[in-house]
C-alpha cells in the first residue's frame, strides 16, 4: 500500500505525468482543489483535454452561471471557462487525457 498526503501535491494534482505524481500517465490527470472564497482562475482552454469539474463542496462562477455542491461542469476541448469561487470551496478535477502544457489563456474560438 502506497500513501501520500493532499498537501504534498502541486495544486491538489495527483495522477498525471507530472512531478510529484501517483500514478505517473498521460492517460488522465486527476486533483483535488480548495479555493478560499474570492479566488479565481482567468479565462481559458485546452485544445486536446476535456476537463471535468465536480462541485465537492461550496459555490462557485464558471461562464456566468452558479454551481453549487454536488454539480459536474463538463468542458469539452476548444471551450472557455473561467472559475471564480463564491464561497469557500473545493472540487475534484478530471482531464482527459492528461495533456501536459495543454492550458491556454484567454477566450477559444468557439
Amino acid at each position: 500500500m502506497e500513501t501520500a498526503k493532499l498537501s504534498d501535491m502541486i495544486g491538489g494534482w495527483f495522477v498525471g505525468n507530472f512531478e510529484p505524481s501517483l500514478s505517473k500517465t498521460n492517460d488522465v490527470e486527476v486533483a483535488v482543489k480548495t479555493y478560499k472564497a474570492g479566488d479565481s482562475e482567468p479565462e481559458h482552454y485546452h485544445k486536446l483535454a476535456k476537463e471535468i469539474t465536480v462541485i465537492v463542496s461550496g459555490t462557485v462562477r464558471m461562464n456566468n452561471t452558479k454551481f453549487e455542491e454536488g454539480d459536474i461542469i463538463v468542458i469539452e476541448p476548444n471551450k472557455s471557462t473561467d472559475f471564480h469561487a463564491l464561497t469557500d470551496t473545493v472540487t475534484t478535477v478530471v482531464k482527459i487525457p492528461g495533456a501536459n502544457n495543454d492550458k491556454y489563456l484567454g477566450r477559444a474560438d468557439d
